[in-house]
């Protein structure tokens, strides 16, 4: 048996949305690794399915999917791995590899894909499955505790730095600043852009000087000057109205949300001509994430952790939403 806290039913996040109960632990199919857990991120989109933002998948359900662990059992016909190899797990869990998205090299739009701690359990738990091809190895450089939030707000940070297409030494914009903005802003030094910051806690202001931001403000400031592109990183449609207003003429606004409220109307003419553009990011392909853990080596990324017990999840995803952690929190398994 192993401790997780489990998914029952959905509603608001409180004191007793995750249930702390002993469950089976899981036998791995012949392509798939057992990991037994040392940290879990607490990540927004945690929220969302608690929340039901998301479509339904299943209940109940282990939540959690910024996984760094060590491989506890290997399936029959695994070979890339060893028992005891340090692994991180992600929120793609698997794709079909078999539709048109996978065969073109967009495995991140698979309409078969499983997803950990939503389709299938996830890192709130001693231990967790997924298969052998959506494992990474953790680079020697980080610690497990400072690794697990790498593989979310980290990886999809750096896919919409990609698709933010900016320029060495132009200026980024980022809205909201959490986990992922925080390593965000580390990619963007390294590349010598120019950061500014949005976001209404002063305590995150203050960070994001920490991590190189030339100004910080509350969403609806103006700032020094307008950015060549925006990543927005809060779920909250009306900043999409905000990064436009703070976008130079030929800039991206890269939207990273898994999920985000209403967006507003938007003025053509104002906000969206002389070809800014809005794009979603939705999810990575593990080239994205070979790409990044590589990238993060080098710089290197440093995270900053506000670390949690297991049991303390209810309590760590409240704090999220209030915008109390500054950096990543973790779950210490």
């Amino acid at each position: 048996m192993m401790k997780a806290m489990v998914l029952e039913s959905y509603g608001k996040i409180n004191d007793s949305s995750l249930n702390l109960r002993n469950v089976d632990i899981p036998k791995p199919g012949k392509h798939e690794l057992l990991v037994k857990v040392n940290f879990s991120g607490v990540c927004h989109t945690d929220l969302h399915v608690i929340e039901k933002e998301l479509p339904m998948e299943k209940l109940p359900i282990v939540p959690g999917h910024q996984i760094a662990g060590i491989v506890a059992e290997l399936g029959s016909q695994v070979r890339n791995f060893e028992k005891g190899d340090r692994v991180g797990v992600t929120w793609l869990n698997s794709t079909c590899g078999k539709c048109e998205f996978c065969r073109s090299g967009k495995e991140n739009l698979c309409e078969n894909a499983r997803f950990t701690g939503y389709s299938v359990n996830g890192g709130f738990a001693e231990y967790l499955l997924v298969d052998n091809d959506f494992a990474f190895k953790i680079p020697d450089e980080f610690d497990d505790e400072h690794a697990a939030p790498l593989f979310c707000a980290g990886i999809i940070g750096y896919r919409a730095f990609k698709l933010a297409n900016l320029q060495k030494n132009q200026t980024l914009a980022i809205f909201g600043f959490g986990a992922s903005g925080h390593i965000i802003a580390q990619i963007a030094e390294y590349f010598e852009n120019e950061l500014l910051v949005f976001t209404r806690s002063k305590e995150h202001q203050k960070l994001a000087k920490k991590y190189g931001a030339v100004w910080t403000g509350e969403p609806y400031e103006e700032p020094i000057e307008k950015a060549d592109a925006v990543i927005i990183t809060a779920p909250v449609g009306e900043l999409v109205i905000e990064a436009l207003n703070n976008t130079k003429r030929g800039g991206r606004v890269a939207i990273q949300d898994i999920y985000m409220s209403n967006i507003p109307p938007i003025d053509y003419n104002k906000l969206l001509y002389y070809e800014r553009w809005i794009g979603s990011v939705t999810n990575y392909t593990r080239k994205d994430a070979k790409e990044f853990l590589h990238l993060a080596s080098e710089i290197p990324i440093k995270t900053q952790i506000k670390r949690f017990r297991l049991e303390d999840a209810n309590k760590a995803l409240v704090m999220l939403k209030s915008g109390r952690i500054e950096g990543a929190g973790v779950l210490k398994i």
